[in-house]
């Protein structure tokens, strides 16, 4: 019989798993060139609705398939206002290219934390758009 481990061997395998677990996913495509965008650095924020001010959560940067898995575990999910910040800006930079958004913020709402959410961003270098994916 084949352990857990052995059977979560490979990249996709692993981020799969991760994202199996992480009520909160994302997905960057760079539409301009038609490929993942690999190495976006991105972050998640929650909106204190007290103080009405951002509080990060997590950082992290999109692999090779531009996805960016365990951004936050159920556990800390709660109902809410939340952002995602891609950094847009640096992306292209790191490519030699400019662009028009140096960053691009998605905010939503969460009112149901028990279901899983997929927020996957389509950018060029002068347009973006996004959407609840499942």
């Amino acid at each position: 019989m084949m352990s857990r481990k052995a059977e979560l061997s490979t990249p996709v395998q692993q981020i799969m798993a991760a994202a199996e677990s992480c009520p909160l996913t994302t997905h960057v495509l760079n539409t301009g060139d038609g490929v993942p965008a690999a190495g976006m650095a991105l972050s998640l924020h929650r909106l204190d609705s007290t103080l009405k001010i951002w509080n990060m959560l997590s950082v992290g940067t999109t692999n090779e398939d531009g996805r960016c898995p365990g951004l936050i575990g159920r556990e800390a999910f709660t109902p809410g206002t939340y952002k995602l910040r891609f950094e847009t800006g640096s992306y292209w930079e790191n490519l030699g290219q400019t662009s028009f958004y140096p960053y691009v913020e998605v905010v939503f709402t969460i009112s149901d934390p028990e279901q899983r959410f997929h927020l996957p961003l389509l950018m060029s270098r002068f347009s973006y758009s996004s959407y609840r994916g499942s």
